[in-house]
C-alpha cells in the first residue's frame, strides 16, 4: 500500500496501533500481514505527517515518546471511528438492495427459513424476494448459473475458488432405529446391522456422504431400499421396517415420528458435514456475511439449542460456526 509522505493515512494509523500493541515493528508486520520494511516506512511517513516522533525504536520493546502517547488516544478513535463507518455502509448498502434470490435447503423450511423472510422484509423494505428450496447440487448450480444470488446447502464438495463462503453450523451424522430395540449397553451395531439399511438416495449429497464414509470403514450393507426424503426413510424405521444414518436436521424434520424412533451416536467412526452462505465471491459487497449474521442466532435458538437439551450427547459437535 502506498501512501504519500507527508499526508495522515488509515493505513499507517492502524500500523502505529499495531506496532505499540505488539512491542516491535517485526511483531507488528506478523499481524499486519506486511513486510517489516513496509511497517517501518509506514511509522516512518506518520511521524514525518506530524512532525514528531512517536516511538523510541532503539529500545527492546520499544517505547512511546510523550508525543506517541497523545497521538496513541487520537489514532484509536479515528481507527474505531472508520471501522464503525464501514459497519454504518453496510447496514446502508444492505437496505437499498431491489431484489434478493435466495436459495435454501429444504433441511430449513420448518422453521429458520421462515424466521430469516420475515427478518429480511423488514430490514429490506423495497426489496423483491425469491425463494427456491431445493437440493444442495440443485443450489450450487443456480448459483454459478446466476439465477440464485445466494444459497444456504451443505458445502462438502459444492464449494469452488469463485465461491464466497460464511459458515453457518456443523452437524453431526446420527443413528435412528425403531423405538427400543436397541440395549444400549450392549454393542449397537452388533444390533441394528440385522435390521435392513434404510439409505439415502445416491443422486443427494447426504447419501453419497455417507455411502463413503461407510467404505472407509470397510462396511459393506446390503442395498435394499433407497429413499430419497427424510419422512419416507423415517416413516420405515419408525415402523420397524429399519435403520437409518442421518443428521440432527433430518431427524428434526420428521417431529411426528419421533415418539417411535431412538436416536443415537454412530455406532462407529464419528461424521459430521457443514452447512454454509454461499455467494459469488465479489458481487454481494457485504450483502451475504449480514445474511449469514441473522442465520447463526435463528439456528441457534430454533434448532441447535433445543436438540441439544433433548440429546446432551450432541453438545459441541451440533453447534453454530
Amino acid at each position: 500500500m502506498v501512501d504519500t509522505p507527508g499526508k495522515l493515512s488509515l493505513w499507517a494509523i492502524e500500523v502505529f496501533i499495531a506496532a505499540v500493541e505488539e512491542g516491535s515493528v517485526s511483531a507488528a508486520a506478523k499481524r499486519l500481514s506486511a513486510s517489516v520494511s513496509s511497517v517501518s516506512q509506514q511509522l516512518t511517513n506518520l511521524e514525518n505527517a506530524l512532525g514528531a516522533i512517536l516511538l523510541d525504536r532503539t529500545t527492546r520493546p520499544q517505547q512511546l515518546t510523550s508525543a506517541g502517547a497523545v497521538f496513541l488516544k487520537r489514532a484509536q478513535t479515528i481507527l474505531s471511528e472508520a471501522n464503525q463507518a464501514k459497519a454504518e455502509l453496510a447496514v446502508y448498502n444492505f437496505s437499498k438492495m431491489t431484489r434478493l434470490r435466495l436459495g435454501v435447503i429444504e433441511d430449513f423450511d420448518a422453521d429458520v427459513t421462515p424466521a430469516l423472510m420475515v427478518q429480511l422484509a423488514g430490514a429490506l423494505k423495497g426489496c423483491q424476494f425469491l425463494l427456491e428450496s431445493a437440493s444442495s447440487y440443485a443450489l450450487a448450480d443456480a448459483l454459478e448459473s446466476r439465477s440464485l444470488d445466494v444459497i444456504v446447502a451443505a458445502d462438502l464438495d459444492i464449494t469452488s475458488k469463485w465461491m464466497e463462503v460464511h459458515t453457518l453450523m456443523t452437524e453431526p451424522f446420527i443413528a435412528v432405529a425403531p423405538k427400543g430395540y436397541v440395549d444400549r449397553s450392549k454393542p449397537v451395531f452388533e444390533q441394528v446391522e440385522k435390521l435392513p439399511f434404510v439409505r439415502y438416495s445416491s443422486r443427494q449429497m447426504m447419501g453419497r456422504q455417507i455411502e463413503a464414509h461407510l467404505a472407509r470403514q470397510r462396511i459393506n450393507l446390503p442395498n435394499r431400499f433407497e429413499f430419497g426424503s427424510y419422512h419416507a426413510i423415517l416413516s420405515m424405521v419408525a415402523g420397524g421396517g429399519g435403520w437409518t444414518v442421518t443428521t440432527p436436521l433430518g431427524y428434526m424434520r420428521a417431529q411426528r415420528f419421533h415418539g417411535s424412533l431412538d436416536v443415537m451416536p454412530l455406532p462407529f467412526k464419528a461424521l459430521s458435514r457443514s452447512i454454509s452462505l454461499i455467494a459469488r465471491k465479489g458481487e454481494m459487497e457485504s450483502i451475504a456475511g449480514d445474511v449469514a449474521g441473522l442465520m447463526r442466532p435463528l439456528i441457534r435458538e430454533m434448532l441447535v439449542t433445543p436438540c441439544v437439551a433433548d440429546y446432551p450427547w450432541m453438545d459441541g459437535t451440533f453447534r453454530v460456526e
